[in-house]
């Protein structure tokens, strides 16, 4: 069977492309996936968050069919990755955190060569030349090496070539890692135009920022999921405590002096971490301890500029859903 040839998409697989029941994997004694659940809508930007070693890349592997799951399965648009890859690919795109583009090949070169690895005839080849060059701002440039192109430029060109053969699935595993933030902007903008015709996509990410333009969003973390749902919901649901937003003119020994509180059990503190100039404190109740935690970091001679209750960032809850498994 070849890339072209594949079996009929049942209409349940079209609305709900990626299902996944129970699955893991192991490796000898380490439990890279544990016994995860999720599934994917038709035309959904879904996000898998969590630090390295969490099992987000070992699951993408096992959804592409490159790792046969240890127990469980999983289903990308009714296929089973495990026996049958190879039917699936003329369906499904994958992009890796380190860009497979050939750095010695031109940006029209690469374009055509993975059409071809995709079976596109020429005729189609050429059109979606056209507007894969159209899409990564690279008219002009098609006849440039890969390898001069700037981050940004070689970024949309992965992803021109991951969706050559217009997939109905597409995996973009860490896609912006080392991309100057502009650039990031404009890849989601490319991201939601697919979705918005359809594609189902499943990306992973490091950044918070881009956790919040998924639709939905999954905490993994030691192989295990932790929570899924939107990032509102998230908010809602799963933050432990309040979060007190605290400015002052020198952070450091004021993280300092409320991690020596919570220790001495002065403070019923959760995480005390830097956001950006700002010390984020988790506390049980807002209201009743901002007074006290003003009153301690001032005692011990650190000016306080102000101390407010906020709405937890992702970044907050992330931690929180983390630290309390």
């Amino acid at each position: 069977m070849t890339v072209r040839e594949s079996l009929p998409i049942p209409e349940s697989a079209d609305a709900t492309p990626i299902v996944v029941d129970n699955l893991s994997k192991r490796f000898g004694d380490f439990v890279a996936v544990d016994r995860i659940n999720f599934a994917v809508r038709r035309g959904e930007v879904y996000g898998w968050l969590g630090p390295n070693g969490a099992g987000k890349t070992t699951t993408i592997r096992m959804l592409l069919g490159l790792l046969k799951p240890s127990e469980g399965s999983c289903r990308v648009l009714g296929y089973n990755p495990a026996t049958q890859a190879k039917a699936m690919q003329a369906h499904v795109g994958y992009m890796s955190q380190l860009f497979t583009l050939y750095r010695d090949l031109t940006a029209r070169e690469n374009i055509r060569f993975y059409g071809q690895v995709y079976g596109l005839s020429r005729a189609s080849l050429r059109q979606r030349e056209v507007e894969i060059l159209e899409m990564a701002g690279l008219r002009g440039r098609e006849n440039e090496l890969t390898a001069n192109l700037s981050g940004g430029w070689r970024q949309r060109l992965a992803l021109g070539c991951a969706i050559v053969h217009r997939p109905r699935v597409l995996f973009l595993d860490e896609p912006t890692a080392g991309v100057d933030p502009i650039s990031r902007r404009r890849f989601w903008a490319l991201i939601y135009a697919m979705a918005k015709e359809g594609v189902t996509i499943l990306v992973t990410t490091h950044y918070m920022d881009e956790a919040e333009l998924c639709q939905r969003v999954g905490f993994i973390s030691q192989g295990k999921l932790l929570a899924l749902d939107t990032p509102a919901r998230l908010k809602e649901t799963q933050m432990r405590g309040q979060v007190l937003e605290i400015a002052c003119a020198d952070a450091e020994p004021a993280i300092r002096a409320l991690h020596s509180a919570r220790e001495d059990g002065l403070l019923p503190l959760g995480e005390v971490a830097l956001y950006g100039a700002e010390i984020h404190a988790i506390v049980p109740d807002a209201q009743a301890w901002q007074q006290p935690i003003r009153d301690l970091l001032e005692a011990q001679g650190t000016a306080v500029q102000s101390i407010d209750w906020i709405a937890p960032t992702l970044e907050d809850v992330f931690i929180s859903t983390v630290t309390s498994h």
